[in-house]
């Protein structure tokens, strides 16, 4: 298949020392996508003066997609994001990863028509985290001490189609929404993410639920599109009951569609 148009969206909130380290990663891609969106939650000027400063010399363009802080509203700056998106092809992630130099490339050569994309996170830990961030160093790999899981961290392109389809295939509605790709017309016709979902987790499962049941199907890639995570405290979950009746509702109705979506933007 040819490759098609790419957007990267990287969802960011008041962090700007990670993002940094992630938009330096993204400048070492041996393929690079058409355009970046950053998808932000609210932050503060320094996150505003951090990506004003990647602007100037960026090799793609890099949109910053913006609204006020009204607290943990991930799904909206996203659905933002995807409608200001020009690529037919969204690959996302969240901007406290650190790119392997062809996790881009890699999403492009895995991409099929209607299919969307799981993929892992390999996590770094504190001590390590700590050293990248005082060195605004990218450079980690399987070979790195401080990894958490190295069996996700190899990289061996021809083993992908031993895992696309049978590799934790009863995890049925499982993704990582820091490193998932998608066609842009699929997400638009199940109207984006939900926005009922504020606060933390899991408007990303949420949005597996209404993909299957259009008929779209998931692939993992396995030992390729490789992110490194960097660590920090676990996100509170304030909201997490009601976030949870409502992904368990749009598995018991069937749905297809979300009513407070993407559409909105478009």
């Amino acid at each position: 298949m040819t490759r098609p148009s790419s957007s990267l969206i990287i969802s960011t909130y008041n962090w700007p020392e990670a993002l940094e380290l992630c938009l330096l990663s993204i400048q070492k891609q041996h393929t690079l996508p058409d355009e970046v969106l950053i998808a932000d939650d609210g932050s503060g000027n320094d996150t505003r003066k951090l990506i004003e400063k990647f602007q100037e010399g960026f090799p793609v363009p890099l949109i910053h997609i913006w609204h006020s802080d009204d607290g943990f509203k991930l799904a909206k700056i996203r659905n933002k994001a995807i409608a200001a998106a020009k690529g037919d092809y969204i690959i996302q992630i969240d901007g406290d990863l650190i790119l392997h130099p062809y996790f881009i490339d890699d999403h492009l050569r895995f991409a099929k028509p209607d299919i969307f994309v799981r993929a892992s996170r390999i996590y770094l830990n504190q001590s390590l985290s700590s050293i990248l961030f005082s060195k605004k160093d990218i450079g980690v790999s399987v070979f790195t001490s401080g990894l958490s899981n190295k069996f996700s961290a190899l990289r061996i392109p021809f083993l992908w189609r031993f895992f696309e389809s049978g590799y934790k295939a009863h995890e049925l509605y499982e993704i990582h929404g820091c490193n998932m790709a998608y066609w842009r017309q699929n997400i638009i016709s199940v109207n984006g993410y939900n926005e009922s979902f504020q606060g933390w987790g899991p408007e990303d499962k949420e949005l597996v639920v209404r993909l299957l049941n259009k008929g779209y199907k998931k692939r993992f890639i396995k030992m390729g599109a490789l992110v490194f995570h960097l660590w920090h405290p676990e996100n509170l979950k304030n909201n997490l009951v009601n976030n949870e009746r409502e992904f368990h509702l749009s598995i018991s109705e069937k749905r297809t569609f979300c009513e407070l979506g993407l559409n909105q933007y478009l």
